[in-house]
Parts: C-alpha cells; structure tokens; sequence
C-alpha cells in the first residue's frame, strides 16, 4: 500500500514533529512535509500554541520557495485538525490549497478532531490514507494521546542511582552521584516535559529549583509539589527563577497558605486517604489543565507511592558506575514473597551518557 518513498518522507515529518518537542504543550507535536513529483516542496512542525500548526508552516515554507502545492502530496505525522481553536483548521487550508493526497500516520484521539479531519479532506476532494508509521508516531505524542484517552498525563519516574541501585546515603546526600553530562540530559528530559514533579521530602532534603538551567529552553515546565501538610519553607528555591510553581495538599492551613500565594505559588486542594494527597486525583487535574508529560523527579517513597498507585509509565534511570552499599534504594515498595508479583518492565532504550548509563524502561500491565 506504502511505497519506500512514502516511509521515507514520513520518518522525515516524524523527525520534524520531534523539534517541537520543547514548545508544542498543550498542542501534539506534529510533523509535515509537502512533496511534489519525488521532491520536497515544504515542511514544517508545530509552532507554538496560538501559532501555525504543523501543515500550514509547511504549505508556508513551499510557497516562500516559490511551489506551486496543488497537486501535491502531504505527509503529516498526525491526522489534521478540523476544529476552530488558537488557530482555523488545518484540514480546510489543505483542501484550500488543491493538494491531491494527504497521507496521515495516525489519526487524532482528540474527541473534536478523532477522524473528522480526515473527512473534511475526502469530502474536499483529496485522497486521504492513514496508518503509515502508526506505532511510530504515537510514541512522538505519547503524552497528548495519554491525556485524551485516559484522562491523565504519560508520567516519567527519573531517578539517578549507584549501580547498586542507592540514591541517597542513610544521611540524606544525594549531590551528585551522577556526572553532570546526566544531569544535563536530565534537563534536556525536563524541558520537554510539561511539568516537572517532586515531593516535600526532596524539597526539604536537597531544596531543589526544579526548573531547567542546564540547557535551553523556550519554556519552563510547570513545578509541582506534592506537600500534604503544607510544610514547604516559602523561602525554598523551589519559587524562584521563572516558572509557576502548583502545590498539591491534603491538609488545609490557612496561615501556611497565605505566605506560599505570596510567593506567588497556586494552591491545588486533593485530599486523599490518610492525610496526603491522592495522586490520581492529581494526575487527572493535571490532565485537565492540558499537561500532557509529567517528569517526576522525587525521593523513593514517592517514587514507590506513584507505581504502586499504577501511575508510572517509564522509568528513565541514570546509572552511576559506583557502589553505595547501605544507603537509600529507588523506590519505597512493599516486600515480595514470589518472584511472580514482581513489577515488570521493558528496556526501551539504553545508552552511555558521559561516564553513566541512561536506561528508560516501560511499565508493562
């Protein structure tokens, strides 16, 4: 059905789509490429919200080339839009434009859009295929289809560890097991996060900014902080640099919460069971305000709190080749009594990132 030129010109909008990476949140990170009689007439990804989609940056880019696109085929690593938003649909500019083929990787799980795109296109005269490099182009928007298909955010555990699996010594020290080649790719990993996540513990032990320095970015991520009791010192560097700060309690405390909305900080009230805050409840709030990726970057217990809670979908782990020996493991989880019960996951990725070893691993059922 596919022929090599057609995989070859979608693994290009799937690369396009990857450069979005930084900016797209809210919005998927959509690739496109115009390609007329074997050659590349436009391409283009998604700008950010409130600006050109991915098809009408590429339908941009051929025209200040000088091409003519009727009759063109479009390669677009999502389905196009159909819906007013920040921007007029994607699928009237195609149909506008007298493209002939718009070949789609996957469509949109968003309920407004969830095919309609692809039948403005066919009702607008133009041949429409789709399912070229589906797999592939889900893992681009992994986070955006989670939010829309299961209400929640895709959430990534990073943790740095010896090789013996320890992350902090008995007394707390944590800084640094890992070279700092890691911990800027760790803040590669945040950037294109949505938000960044992390616990009272972390706060109080480390006193964390949470935000990205280490490389650049166009945006900050939202910093979450999970504090049931509300025992965040408003001095902790968690509020300063750019960036909002949300703050996830259990318990309400009037005085407490006062100061920390002077430090600028926004006040999220889900209670849960035994005092602390229900993180599914979370997940879903987060979900709402359009957070597509949370990257978690907190202590074992919550790290152990979030699997157990069936919240976690990848671990991205960096491996320091040291030995800790009694000292603080990864994640707060329950004793086994069969090696059955034991959590499983998939190696995704492994690499060499300066002197360590980048693991990212998935969650499997």
């Amino acid at each position: 059905m596919y022929s090599e030129a057609d995989h070859e010109f979608m693994l290009r909008a799937l690369n396009l789509a990857q450069r979005s990476a930084f900016h797209a949140t809210p919005n998927p990170r959509v690739g496109c490429v115009i390609v007329r009689d074997g050659r590349v007439f436009g391409e283009g990804f998604t700008q950010a919200p409130g600006s050109n989609h991915a098809e009408v940056e590429a339908l941009l880019d051929a025209r200040r080339k000088g091409h003519e696109v009727r009759g063109s085929t479009v390669y677009v690593s999502l389905e196009p839009c159909s819906h007013f938003g920040r921007t007029p649909p994607c699928a009237t500019a195609l149909s506008e434009a007298k493209v002939a083929r718009v070949i789609a990787a996957i469509e949109d799980p968003n309920p407004l859009v969830s095919g309609r795109g692809l039948e403005m296109l066919r009702n607008g005269g133009v041949d429409v295929r789709c399912g070229l490099l589906e797999q592939e182009a889900a893992e681009v928007n992994a986070g955006f289809f989670s939010r829309m298909t299961r209400g929640r955010p895709w959430v990534r555990v990073k943790i740095a560890a010896s090789l013996d699996g320890k992350t902090a010594l008995t007394n707390g020290a944590s800084q640094w097991i890992t070279s700092e080649d890691a911990r800027r790719d760790g803040h590669a990993w945040r950037a294109r996060s949505c938000a960044v996540l992390t616990g009272i513990g972390t706060v109080q032990a480390d006193n964390p900014q949470m935000n990205v320095r280490l490389v650049e970015t166009p945006r900050q991520p939202l910093r979450v902080l999970v504090d049931s009791r509300l025992e965040v010192d408003p001095a902790a560097h968690i509020f300063d640099g750019d960036g909002a700060v949300l703050i996830a309690h259990a318990v309400k405390k009037a005085a407490p919460e006062a100061a920390l909305k002077e430090r600028g900080a926004e006040l999220l009230h889900v209670p849960g069971d035994r005092g602390k805050v229900d993180l599914e409840a979370l997940m879903r709030a987060l979900a709402v305000r359009g957070l597509n990726e949370v990257h978690v970057e907190a202590g074992f217990k919550l790290n152990g709190s979030l699997l157990r809670a069936k919240l976690v979908d990848e671990l991205l782990i960096y491996l320091a080749p040291s030995l800790l020996g009694e000292a603080q493991g990864m994640l707060h989880l329950p004793a086994l009594s069969d090696l059955s019960q034991a959590q499983k996951l998939k190696f995704r990725d492994v690499a060499s990132i300066g002197d360590d070893v980048r693991i990212l691993a998935r969650v499997t059922a």
